[in-house]
């Protein structure tokens, strides 16, 4: 079916889709690297960590970890 779109001010897209009209397809992709030390994601109550030392390694030499553009 054929669709007809008004006038449309886009200021700021933080993440997410924007349709149009019809669409037959939509695949948002996305690729994110966190760095982060030992016990640093627990969740939970009552959690006790003992880590001692801690050294997270942070260096990336990589240009692209993970291709997202051609992947359709």
């Amino acid at each position: 079916m054929p669709s007809i779109v008004g006038p449309i001010k886009i200021n700021e897209v933080g993440g997410g889709v924007i349709n149009f009209g019809d669409s037959f397809y939509l695949a948002p992709k996305s690729a994110s690297k966190t760095a982060a030390g030992s016990g640093a994601f627990n969740t939970g109550d009552f959690i006790n960590t003992n880590t001692g030392l801690n050294a997270t390694n942070a260096l990336d030499p990589d240009a692209v970890d993970q291709v997202v553009s051609g992947n359709a």
